[in-house]
Parts: C-alpha cells; structure tokens; sequence
C-alpha cells in the first residue's frame, strides 16, 4: 500500500456507496479488499438496483430511496457517475464537508503504474480501445476501461505495465487526484444538456482531466479542448505540425513533427475521424515511450469498436452499419462525414434526445441520397430534418418495411443521435437488435 493512499484513507471509517450496477460493485469489492478497518454501506434509490443479490450478508443495504441519515454520518461518500452531484442528497453530505468521490477518484488512490486516459464528446471510446489494442501489440501488460468495458477498480493489478482509461465529464466531476502521463482531450459538443448548465459547465468537467498530467493532448481545430492550467501539450490535426498529415509521392501518411509513421490507405479504419482517432493514440504511447513503428502491423489491421460504424452484414451489395454507439448528434454527424456510398442511404435516427438540438443534420442529410427513418421516445424532433423523413414506432417495424426496397450499393445505418434508454437497456443492447434484424431480413444466418 503506497504512502499516498494510505494518507488518503487516514480517518476514514464509515464509507456510503451510492448507486450500484457493474461500476458500483466494483466500488464495494475494492473497499472490502483494503487493509481497513471499514464499515461499508450502500445506498440505491431503485427498488430493484442491479448487482443486489452479489452483495455479501455483511453489507448494510438501503433501497428504494434515499437515507439521508447514513450519507450525513459518513466519512466518505463514493457515489456512482449517472447520479449528479447537484442532487440535494449529495449537495447535503458536501455542505457537511464530507468528501464525496467517485470510483476514478479511489483508483488514483490506489495505482501504481503510468495511466493514460481520455475524455471528449466522441470518439473516446474508439481512442481507449485502439490504444489499448496497439499498447499490447508493443508487449506490453496493458489494464483498459473505465467508461468503456471493465471498471477501472477491477483493472487493478500488480503486473500492468500501462493503464488507459476512457473518462466521461461524469467521472471527472468527482476525480481530483488522478496522475496521467498524458491526457487526450478529442472534442467538445453538445451532449448532457439535461445535467449540465450549458456548453462552458460541460466543458470544464472534462478540463479536469488535466489537473494532474504530464502531457496535454489537444485537438487543433477546437480550443475547448486547450488545457486552462499550463502543462506541455501535444496537438492532432490534419496538417504537418505534432501528431498531423503529410503527403508524400501523392500518398497521405499519418505523421509525427512531419515524419511519415504509416500510410492512410493501410488503415482498415474507415472515416476521417478515425484517422483523428489514430493521432491521438499514437501521440499517447509516444508520451508513455512505446516506438511507434512497433505499433504500425496492428494500427493497420484494427478495424473499430463494436457498435462503433462496425459493418455487421453485407447482402448482394447491400450494407448493414451498427453505429448504434452515436448517443448524440456530432457522434452522428462524424459517422455520416466517413461514408462513401453508391446507393442510398437508410438512416435510421431517434431514442431519448436528452435535450439536443438536432438542426445541426439537416444540412448534412441535404447532401446525401438519403430516406430518413425516425423512431423512439423523441423521433417526432427529427421529422423536420429532411423531405423524406418518416415516423415509425421501432426498428424492427423499420427494417420490415425497407428490405424489400433496397437494391446493390445501398446502406442501412443506425446512428441514432440519441441515447437508447427508452426502448433498450443500452445502446450495445439496441445495436445487437439492429444486427440480429439485420440478419433476419437480409435473410443471413446470425
């Protein structure tokens, strides 16, 4: 146990969990692995919180609603990212100063290798995992999550050489001891307006991601993404300067300071802001010392996420996209700039808005040769967007009624623009339902 989090922990005896689920569990295992003497308690407003019945005798329980009494009896309060902390709940425990953390918070505790981690409106997740991915190709013993797969308290080990985490705003409200190597910071657009106060109270969440880094790593063409503190930055970009592009016997090359790394037309990556992506994860293991010629076999056959403008079937020239990970417009948006198709393009957009404004599409839709189908709880804010626009109640009603219209060279896409809460558990859930209809009606064998 490093001086730092035993420090950390010094007067720390009643500890309230608030929010269970995979993020919270990983929260309680780690409290009872500590060499404390704690009393763990947990807190969750749902009547039925997912991860209860994995919880031992030994942890007190309260659901349903809030108590009031245990979070204002705590030492410390370790609260689950979904839950703001402008809920008067945890605004009470905080007017009593008792610290209130999030799972970031406890893992900055406890780590003893280099992390490297990354925030943004879009594209974090496809950054964390790629550099992930090529990290390991370099032999390295690489920990990967966060916001994106396993939590990052589970991630704890003594043999990892490297951790990359993915943070969204959410997390980062709550981390305030986090030591990075470096710190990419993607993008910033409007997402959350439903927990946030506007644009600039979003922005400064993800800010903190720099509060401890080594090495800022910024995006050329959005200035939100500049660090407010004075730290080295590293910047990507579509010109020869940093981590850019240069042109060589009429070939693009991904570069860093104007020296080719690999050629674009190697990449199986598709889209322009996948070749965004690459920088970034390449600027990353540049900071943490691995060669990046090492990691060129592997950045040249990574092929993307999951859910992430992942081709899912391909019918007689018909093409089935899952982007079902574009929880917001710009996701949406970087989707649609990467596409180059021969036909028409099926697009299929809705679900929980969270307070976004849609317009931003039109102009884009106005471009393509595109039948635009909205569905879900907000799918009525899309209608406007574009003459073709239709209204239907799900995706299955959807891709029912469009399979037997399309012909070679055309595209079926879900990017929603929108969270999928309404209608499935997750977006991994509704773009499984969108591959496995895809299938169904493509007439493949899932």
């Amino acid at each position: 146990m490093s001086h730092t989090a035993l420090s950390k922990w010094q007067g720390i005896k009643q500890v309230v969990v608030v929010g269970l689920g995979v993020t919270g569990l990983s929260v309680v295992k780690h409290l009872q692995s500590l060499p404390y003497d704690l009393t763990i308690k947990v807190i969750d407003t749902r009547a039925q919180p997912p991860g209860i019945e994995e919880l031992g005798a030994s942890i007190e329980v309260h659901i349903g609603s809030w108590n009031t009494d245990w979070l204002l009896q705590a030492d410390l309060v370790v609260t689950n990212p979904g839950i703001a902390l402008a809920t008067p709940e945890i605004q009470a425990a905080l007017e009593k100063n008792i610290p209130v953390v999030g799972d970031i918070e406890l893992f900055s505790w406890a780590v003893n290798a280099p992390v490297v981690a990354i925030t943004g409106s879009n594209g974090k997740s496809t950054v964390t995992d790629l550099t992930g991915v090529l990290a390991k190709s370099a032999g390295l013993n690489v920990g990967v999550g966060g916001n994106i797969g396993v939590p990052a308290l589970d991630l704890l080990n003594d043999s990892v050489d490297l951790y990359v985490l993915e943070l969204s705003s959410f997390q980062l409200e709550t981390t305030s001891s986090l030591s990075l190597k470096a710190a990419a910071y993607l993008n910033l657009s409007e997402d959350h307006m439903d927990r946030y106060q506007g644009m600039d109270d979003y922005g400064q969440a993800k800010q903190r991601i720099f509060l401890h880094a080594e090495t800022a790593i910024v995006n050329r063409d959005d200035l939100a993404t500049y660090p407010s503190n004075s730290i080295p930055t590293l910047s990507f970009g579509f010109d020869e300067q940093d981590f850019g592009v240069v042109w060589l016997e009429a070939q693009e090359y991904l570069s860093k300071q104007g020296q080719p790394i690999i050629a674009v037309a190697d990449l199986s990556l598709v889209g322009r802001h996948n070749l965004s992506n690459s920088l970034v994860a390449l600027a990353l293991l540049d900071c943490v010392g691995v060669p990046l010629e090492k990691v060129a076999p592997a950045l040249k056959t990574y092929t993307g996420l999951t859910h992430r403008c992942q081709l899912v079937a391909d019918n007689n020239g018909i093409k089935w996209i899952n982007d079902s990970k574009a929880t917001n417009v710009a996701s949406t948006l970087a989707a649609l700039s990467g596409l180059q198709l021969e036909g028409q393009l099926h697009l299929l957009v809705g679900g929980v808005g969270k307070g976004a404004d849609f317009s931003e599409l039109a102009p884009v839709l106005e471009t393509l040769n595109v039948q635009l189908h909205c569905f879900g709880l907000d799918g009525d804010a899309f209608l406007s967007l574009h003459h073709s626009a239709k209204r239907w109640n799900d995706i299955e009603e959807i891709i029912k009624n469009i399979t037997p219209t399309l012909t070679r060279g055309d595209a079926v896409m879900l990017s929603p623009a929108c969270a999928s809460f309404d209608q499935f558990k997750n977006f991994m859930a509704r773009g499984d339902e969108f591959t496995r209809l895809a299938h169904l009606y493509a007439g493949l064998s899932s």
